[in-house]
């Protein structure tokens, strides 16, 4: 049925305005004031905002690490991510050394048939670069449309790719129009520490974050940036922690350098002294990066306001507390890495960020959806408002305040990392292709509505001629 969203105010990367929307066959279809009302479901936004969908560059759902497996999967995780206000998610798929791209491809498609409440797209894994795997990688672009390849600089003998793969995929994707991203940790070294912290004893779970210093996330971050430039490649660099990256980052932009960033809330908000919780609480904090010392949370907020860093992922990847991060006691290398992050990207920005005055509300939308998704080929027909782009929208109310906790979060594990923070700003209801996902607060959605998006060449729009593009 066509749908009016009438007396909101519309937000986009650009522009603030009130205005009415229009929305037929899932598409945004008039913008204007006073349209007819005749034959449409007439949604009251009064007193809200209304944002494009949020879209989550990062996370990581049905996803085995550790021995164990993300307890989110595609349909506890697209919930939640739903009631965040995000509209869109591009999830990673893991490849395996010597089997097809074509094989993980697969695997990733049957995890999210059938589940997905919302719109999801993958990025690609490259753990190595042989004759096989840059024939495939054509293939991969034309007729699956991703457009992004993962190269993970750490979790050596795990994920690890060495630098002559690293540079021979910026290469290719120069070559074929993608965007690499880099997980920028030294890992050789980082494999070292934590071998020697447990010959000496050291098990706790702030170990984790000690023997994966600041130092080795900026070095990595600045040799995958050097090797960008002998490449004359693109490239961006995930879940930026620290002052050190940041550095690199700014510099290799600085030259001209086509080098992006993401950071995610749990860098902006929490720091590393949460790993030294009693009880192996501190487990519940454990990722990669890890949370680092207070002060470089402000050097993260002012990189985000001066656009050195652009993006805020989520880098969801969640594991219980009970039973998961638990496999880690006696040895913090045994904790799985990750955070049930997702459900709450959307809403830390808006109240540590807009709230605050440390960002505004254009960049607001601009970090969470808009250059996302001109980033990752998603743009116009996702990341903003405009006539011929995708009905995904938040009505977000800037005024409520809650309390985040794992009572009331949506996702499927027994902790929030962000427990008991209060915010404020809250999404009232989430459409996805001009459908409700969520309404006053409430699941209405349908597990398998969510369409996989195939998407467009690093610096292309996406192929969809009846999108007017408005910024």
């Amino acid at each position: 049925m066509t749908k009016l969203i009438k007396n909101g105010t519309i937000v986009t990367a650009t522009d603030i305005y009130e205005a009415d929307l229009l929305i037929q066959d899932g598409k945004i279809a008039v913008i204007g004031r006073n349209l007819d009302e005749s034959g449409t479901e007439v949604i009251d936004a009064t007193g809200c905002y209304v944002f494009p969908g949020g879209i989550d560059p990062h996370t990581h759902l049905d996803m085995p690490f550790g021995g164990t497996v993300t307890k989110d999967d595609f349909e506890s995780g697209t919930i939640a991510a739903a009631f965040g206000g995000t509209t869109t998610i591009i999830d990673f798929c893991l490849t395996n050394k010597g089997e097809p791209l074509k094989k993980a491809i697969e695997t990733w498609h049957n995890k999210a048939t059938g589940k997905a409440v919302i719109d999801y797209g993958f990025h690609l894994m490259i753990s190595e670069i042989t004759d096989e795997v840059l024939a495939e990688l054509p293939k991969v672009i034309e007729e699956e449309g991703i457009t992004s390849f993962k190269v993970f600089m750490a979790y050596k003998n795990v994920f690890q790719a060495d630098d002559g793969t690293l540079y021979r995929t910026l290469v290719a994707a120069k070559e074929l129009g993608a965007l690499v991203m880099v997980h920028a940790e030294n890992g050789d070294v980082i494999d070292y520490l934590t071998k020697k912290a447990l010959e000496d004893g050291h098990t706790d779970p702030i170990y984790h974050a000690l023997t994966r210093p600041p130092e080795l996330e900026g070095e990595a971050t600045g040799r995958a940036c050097q090797l960008t430039e002998l490449a004359d490649s693109q490239l961006y660099v995930v879940h930026v922690s620290c002052a050190q990256a940041v550095e690199k980052i700014a510099e290799a932009r600085n030259k001209g350098l086509n080098v992006w960033g993401e950071t995610c809330p749990q860098y902006l908000v929490l720091d590393q002294s949460y790993l030294e919780k009693p009880n192996f609480e501190g487990a519940k904090y454990v990722w990669s990066p890890p949370l680092r010392e207070k002060w470089h949370q402000e050097v993260l907020w002012n990189a985000l306001k001066n656009g050195q860093l652009q993006t805020l992922g989520s880098d969801q990847c969640s594991f219980d507390f009970k039973g998961q991060k638990e496999l880690g006691r006696g040895d913090f290398t045994k904790i799985p890495n990750g955070g049930p992050i997702i459900e709450d990207r959307v809403s830390i920005l808006f109240s540590e960020g807009v709230k605050k005055g440390r960002i505004t509300l254009n960049q607001f939308v601009d970090i969470v959806s808009t250059r996302i998704a001109k980033l990752f080929g998603l743009f116009p027909k996702k990341g903003t408002i405009a006539v011929g782009a995708d009905a995904d929208l938040v009505i977000f109310d800037p005024t409520v305040e809650r309390v985040i906790s794992a009572e009331t979060h949506h996702m499927a594990v027994d902790y929030n990392p962000f427990e008991g923070m209060k915010v404020t700003g809250e999404p009232v209801s989430v459409l996805c292709r001009g459908e409700f996902v969520v309404r006053d607060k409430q699941f209405v959605g349908k597990p398998g509505y969510g369409q996989y998006v195939k998407r467009a060449k690093y610096g292309a729009l996406m192929a969809d001629q009846d999108v007017v593009k408005m910024s």
